[in-house]
């Protein structure tokens, strides 16, 4: 790995991101921003940063994140994912401790498509009396 940046992709709902880590010093950034700026909430940021925390190589690794799609929750947990590819494609040994987090599981839970005849996909419409 000398140089060259690792890359992985993750996705969750319709959020895809490409993450690009390489020895540094641990700072993370998402579509060109830091990573206090993109995610503003403090759960997001620890959500992002749990599979290097988790391996103990949050000062170890540079990640880049190129993320799209989706809502901010989406973006969280498809970056997460990509991060936890990348460290196993790094190190194959660190798969069981992000495995036992459950940080390389795929999410694959999307939206119910709507059925015709109703209002969404389960709620149906209003009953009226009169």
């Amino acid at each position: 790995m000398k140089g060259k940046a690792l890359h992985a992709i993750g996705r969750r709902k319709e959020a895809v991101a490409r993450a690009f880590l390489k020895p540094g010093k641990g700072e993370v950034v998402i579509n060109g921003k830091n990573l206090q700026t993109y995610f503003g909430r403090e759960s997001d940021r620890i959500k992002v940063l749990r599979p290097l925390v988790v391996t103990s190589t949050d000062e170890s690794f540079d990640v880049m994140i190129n993320v799209r799609g989706g809502g901010p929750s989406g973006q969280t947990t498809a970056s997460q994912l990509a991060i936890a590819r990348a460290l196993v494609r790094s190190n194959p040994e660190l798969k069981p401790p992000l495995r036992k987090e459950g940080l390389v599981t795929v999410d694959s839970r999307v939206v119910e498509r709507k059925k015709y005849g109703r209002r969404k996909a389960r709620r149906g419409t209003q009953f009226s009396k009169r």
